[in-house]
């Protein structure tokens, strides 16, 4: 007789970033975040202030970077 199946695996949960941070996707520019955070692409300099410690270079952003997103 045929085993049953075993079930499949849950996947693990991806991690939920913590209110007022942001996780980097494939894609985003600090412009692209301070657009859908504040209204306004322009703001992106606020974004790369509050994260001089991981974000050396304004144009150069990684996936998987977790940002803080200060306060309006």
């Amino acid at each position: 007789p045929e085993q049953p199946a075993e079930p499949a695996p849950t996947p693990a949960p991806q991690p939920t970033p913590a209110p007022g941070t942001y996780v980097v996707i494939l894609g985003d520019t600090l412009g692209k975040i301070a657009l859908e955070h504040y209204g306004s692409a322009g703001l992106w300099e606020r974004i790369f202030k509050a994260n001089t410690d991981i974000v050396k270079d304004p144009n150069v952003i990684f996936p998987g970077q977790v940002l803080a997103i200060p306060a309006k």
